[in-house]
């Protein structure tokens, strides 16, 4: 019954994401045919395109290039507040067909890590607590099965891991990034976030080079809420657009 960590792998992405998208903008403005756009792009003049779209705010083209995710040791808690982002594709494993009697995972906040050792152990014993109830209401309820399980998962906590694939287009992404980058954001989902900025980053480094909280684009807007982590947001940011 280990606690686990967050950890995103990009599973797939839109060929040439960077060229889709300039492509698909370029289109807007020009008579030519869509192989004569594509054979007339290069690298430097589409990177420079990219720029010219985010600066006008033509958006809509960006919606052309997609990215999926694979997510995994991320809490139910998490779950409830990723789906929000409604323009999106998920995939969850369920607590329905899948049994927690005998591998049930969990995440530790971090507040309650930092309090030490015995902090740490009395969380983990009730955990522990949590899944024996679980296994005693499936046993009650019918033995190991969907029909058992469906019902006994009320008594599991938020802290249960779950697992995902979520696909978002870029569009939705900045969106999202702009939103969970930000340390205002619950802590998991925000280093989330910064994991899955980092990856769609080395694949398509123009179309997120402004990717991130508002902070990075000069004031923070959230006023008084302001967090003051903008040095910092700004530093993560820079290394990792070395």
């Amino acid at each position: 019954m280990p606690a686990v960590k967050p950890v995103v792998k990009l599973l797939q992405h839109t060929g040439n994401p960077e060229q889709t998208v300039a492509v698909a903008a370029k289109l807007c403005y020009s008579d030519a045919t869509i192989e004569e756009l594509a054979q007339g792009l290069t690298e430097e003049s589409t990177a420079k395109f990219i720029k010219r779209l985010a600066s006008m705010g033509h958006a809509s083209p960006v919606e052309h290039a997609s990215f999926t995710f694979g997510i995994e040791g991320v809490s139910r808690a998490f779950l409830a507040q990723i789906t929000r982002h409604r323009i999106a594709s998920f995939s969850v494993k369920s607590q329905r067909y899948v049994s927690a009697t005998e591998k049930f995972n969990y995440i530790v906040p971090p507040a309650i890590a930092e309090l030490g050792d015995d902090a740490v152990k009395e969380f983990e014993e009730q955990m522990e607590t949590m899944r024996c109830w679980y296994a005693d209401w499936q046993e009650r309820l019918g033995g190991k099965g969907e029909k058992s399980n469906e019902d006994a998962r009320f008594v599991l906590p938020n802290a249960s891991e779950t697992k995902m694939v979520l696909t978002m287009n870029a569009r939705e992404l900045l969106h999202f990034f702009n939103l969970r980058c930000c340390y205002r954001a619950q802590w998991e989902i925000r280093e989330v976030a910064w994991q899955m900025l980092k990856l769609v980053s080395e694949v398509a480094p123009n179309l997120f080079a402004n990717a991130g909280p508002n902070c990075l684009g000069g004031v923070c807007p959230e006023g008084p809420k302001c967090c003051g982590n903008q040095a910092l947001v700004k530093q993560m940011k820079s290394e990792m657009n070395k």
